[in-house]
């Protein structure tokens, strides 16, 4: 069986969210999977020396506009909250914690995060809010997901995902790795899908 496409982002990324709305279909339509990794964005700033690119005084406009305009064609709600950009650590916490015991559970509950943030404005960086859209999308108890956040280990595997996500060169987000092959930003799914259809260039 080929490998899953590794697709790395934050819940804080607006390109994130949008490109999380496709990658799966994109992948099936080659007989593939794709393996959800979320990493703290804030880590590869710090590495880069860079950071969010809401905070660029010319290109903060643009990629607001560009954001919605591609919400638009898509057709899927897009808002960007009042505490935009959000830390998103107690969430991609989580994550980790019920992929460890279903993935797709897991992956349900990413869903669930983007469009609670992107798409209903709901804050996520609260416990409480993680903890209920793990309750909705994946079925666990809300005080589970409260204290599983706070363990060290879960913890511990976040920030080791991160760290391993800086070491295959992810430096943004949505980024898909392909069978080696990088794909930098939601704009480059097409290129997946090309690449996926013709074995590469």
């Amino acid at each position: 069986m080929p490998e899953p496409l590794d697709f790395y982002f934050d819940f804080g990324s607006p390109y994130g969210y949008l490109a999380s709305l496709r990658v799966d279909a994109i992948a099936a339509k080659h007989g593939r999977t794709v393996a959800w990794r979320p990493m703290l964005l804030g880590a590869v700033f710090k590495t880069e020396g860079t950071q969010p690119l809401s905070m660029y005084p010319l290109k903060g406009p643009y990629f607001e506009h560009d954001c919605f305009r591609t919400a638009r064609r898509l057709g899927v709600p897009f808002m960007l909250p009042d505490n935009f950009p959000p830390n998103t650590i107690t969430a991609q916490r989580a994550y980790y914690w019920l992929r460890d015991m279903d993935a797709d559970n897991a992956k349900s509950f990413a869903s669930g995060i983007y469009h609670a943030y992107f798409g209903e404005g709901r804050d996520v960086t609260q416990a409480e809010v993680v903890a209920e859209i793990a309750e909705s999308e994946a079925g666990v108890e809300p005080v589970e997901v409260t204290a599983a956040v706070q363990d060290q280990a879960v913890k511990d595997l976040l920030r080791e995902a991160t760290e391993q996500a800086i070491a295959k060169g992810v430096f943004g987000s949505p980024f898909i790795i392909v069978d080696g092959e990088s794909f930098w930003g939601n704009d480059r799914l097409d290129e997946v899908d090309a690449w996926l259809e013709t074995g590469g260039w």
